[in-house]
């Protein structure tokens, strides 16, 4: 019998993928990672343990537990932090990914003996002769392929994805169909494996206030603000001004927000370079058209890959893209496949 080792989280989509891999008679076994504990009262690691241990129980899964705190230390959270004092915005789950659950983990999953891991995430893998695939998931709206665009050929041939062919709706049909106890949990918004932390306080447990000047497009100082590198572009929330602006720049070596109006030139662009290329299942030759995303919930949009004089891939949208921001992920798709992902450098 095929051993399959299940991320079990406190979330119906791991529930469910552990349940359905169950009806095709694999051998299923969850576990449960410990990758960040902390004294505040938003952090969630050990009520997220007891309704994994809950949800196991009622599907009659042996549940393991890993903690991880030192590699999701060195890997994520020292990662988060000095992207941040650069004043760029980085995109943790991406890593989380790549270097957390598909890397350590099932490295660690392998040791004991078990021929894949599976996940409860909103994507598809698809065997191309000797390839895999990453694909779109069926449910555009849920498609967390932008999230994994960061995996390889061996992570994914490893991998399962048994939720792939259901809508997120009825996923949560089948989760009341068979009395899962977390049926009606809601989804999950916070950083990976941190918790329901605003990223500000999650900041300040390393990185000190300074106070610095807010301004506006034409230099005047308009408020105040704890630190440039608090915010990212395109950022409403947090500015407590008495009027309705929208983060232009940050500038952390001098300690300056620059703001403006929601549709401000200076906020759209076409262009966007790039670094740490990655290739998923081949690599292609450029220039070549493709469909791209700088954000998660943003639709893939048209664009033309390209490499500059320094070999780097330089991005060319069709359309203006707005709220480009440095350190976050931008993830290449032809169709339904997502074919690899860069860093913004800007």
């Amino acid at each position: 019998m095929v051993k399959v080792l299940v991320w079990m989280s406190w979330g119906v989509d791991s529930a469910i993928a552990g349940y359905l891999l169950q009806q095709q008679w694999y051998d299923v076994v969850a576990w449960f990672m410990k990758n960040y504990v902390s004294d505040s009262g938003n952090c969630t690691t050990y009520s997220d343990a007891e309704e994994a241990i809950k949800v196991s129980k009622f599907l009659w899964i042996e549940i393991m537990s890993f903690d991880l705190q030192k590699e999701y230390n060195e890997k994520i959270i020292e990662y988060i932090y000095n992207g941040y004092q650069q004043g760029i915005t980085p995109n943790p789950d991406v890593l989380c990914n790549s270097l957390i659950k598909f890397d350590v983990f099932l490295e660690k999953a392998l040791e004991l003996w078990f021929d894949y891991i599976a996940t409860g995430h909103y994507a598809r893998i698809e065997k191309d002769k000797k390839k895999y695939k990453l694909l779109r998931w069926v449910d555009y709206n849920k498609d967390q392929s932008y999230f994994l665009a960061g995996l390889n050929q061996y992570q994914l041939s490893k991998s399962l994805f048994p939720i792939w062919w259901y809508s997120k709706p009825e996923i949560r049909v089948l989760a009341k169909k068979i009395w899962l106890p977390n049926a009606a949990r809601k989804d999950s918004q916070w950083l990976c494996f941190i918790g329901n932390i605003p990223i500000k306080e999650f900041l300040l447990k390393k990185l000190p206030k300074k106070e610095g000047n807010i301004v506006n497009t034409e230099g005047k100082v308009v408020g105040k603000h704890e630190w440039a590198y608090f915010f990212t572009i395109g950022q409403r929330q947090g500015l407590k001004l008495p009027f309705k602006a929208y983060v232009i720049k940050t500038d952390v070596k001098n300690n300056i927000v620059v703001v403006g109006e929601k549709e401000d030139k200076a906020l759209f662009g076409k262009t966007i370079t790039t670094t740490g290329r990655h290739w998923i299942r081949k690599e292609h030759k450029l220039p070549t058209k493709i469909l791209a995303k700088i954000r998660y919930r943003q639709e893939p949009q048209e664009a033309i890959l390209k490499e500059d004089k320094n070999k780097d891939i330089i991005v060319t949208f069709k359309e203006k893209q707005r709220a480009i921001a440095p350190g976050q992920t931008i993830v290449a798709y032809k169709g339904d496949e997502c074919i690899g992902s860069g860093v913004i450098t800007g």
